[in-house]
């Protein structure tokens, strides 16, 4: 494990796999109360990625993983993530990266695109038309209060929306910092992105039963060159689909056309 201190002082951990001459880096943005570990090692997808022979790297956001956990808020939201993807960038002194963002990292891996020359390919999955009318995670579906309500009970048979109580109870599973993700939960982004800006080839991948990935043509129309791939699953299961780890890693493989 690396880190590198964030140029608000917060200490962020990121690994590192395979050779870093093997071209342009896959950097990875995890998904909000799970880690590096959860969202793109047990799955496969770092092993997919080293076997295409792809040097990979993956932050731990703050708040989660090994990273520092302030339970501030003003240290969160998607905004001060998508900086630090940024400043990782900088440490690791890469002129292009493949970003690929899964549920918040994929709202963090958003707005880092469509600010960031140096994103050469852009995956995002578990995210629909939230992203385009909303600027953020499905609020419709997981209310940003009740999130904050959960991770702050003592008690968590008091919580009442079924699928918040399904987040807390993995949460406890993992033992992760509930006050930091009480902090993260309150700085939700949930302002307009500019998703025209994104000029970089982008896949959106999405369950075709994850609630908090609805229409996701919605998000697909709103980036010049985005296509979408939908697989079977719902938002924590889409990762078994046996295609959805060789699409991801085909797509980042495919030759780019050249610019005029």
């Amino acid at each position: 494990m690396f880190r590198f201190t964030a140029s608000d002082g917060v200490s962020l951990a990121y690994e590192q796999w395979g050779q870093e001459n093997g071209g342009t880096p896959v950097l990875l943005c995890h998904g909000y109360g799970i880690n590096t570990q959860i969202n793109w090692v047990i799955p496969g997808v770092v092993k997919a990625l080293v076997a295409a022979g792809r040097h990979v790297v993956a932050l731990d956001a703050r708040g989660h993983g090994e990273s520092d956990k302030p339970h501030d808020s003003r240290f969160y939201g998607e905004e001060r993530m998508a900086l630090d993807v940024s400043e990782l960038m900088d440490t690791l002194s890469v002129s292009q990266v493949d970003l690929v963002g899964y549920s918040m990292g994929s709202i963090v891996a958003l707005i880092v695109a469509s600010r960031e020359p140096r994103v050469r390919r852009l995956i995002v999955g578990g995210i629909g038309e939230s992203a385009v009318i909303l600027g953020g995670i499905d609020s419709r579906m997981l209310p940003f209060e009740a999130i904050v309500e959960a991770m702050l009970a003592e008690d968590s048979s008091t919580i009442q929306h079924p699928a918040v109580q399904a987040i807390r109870a993995f949460v406890d599973m993992c033992g992760a910092d509930r006050l930091a993700l009480a902090a993260q939960a309150r700085m939700f982004h949930a302002t307009p992105i500019t998703l025209k800006s994104i000029t970089a080839p982008t896949l959106v991948i999405v369950g075709d039963q994850d609630p908090l990935a609805q229409r996701p043509e919605v998000l697909v129309d709103a980036i010049v060159n985005a296509r979408l791939a939908i697989k079977n699953g719902d938002h924590t299961r889409v990762a078994n689909d046996p295609t959805f780890t060789p699409t991801l890693v085909g797509f980042l493989s495919q030759e780019l056309e050249p610019t005029p």
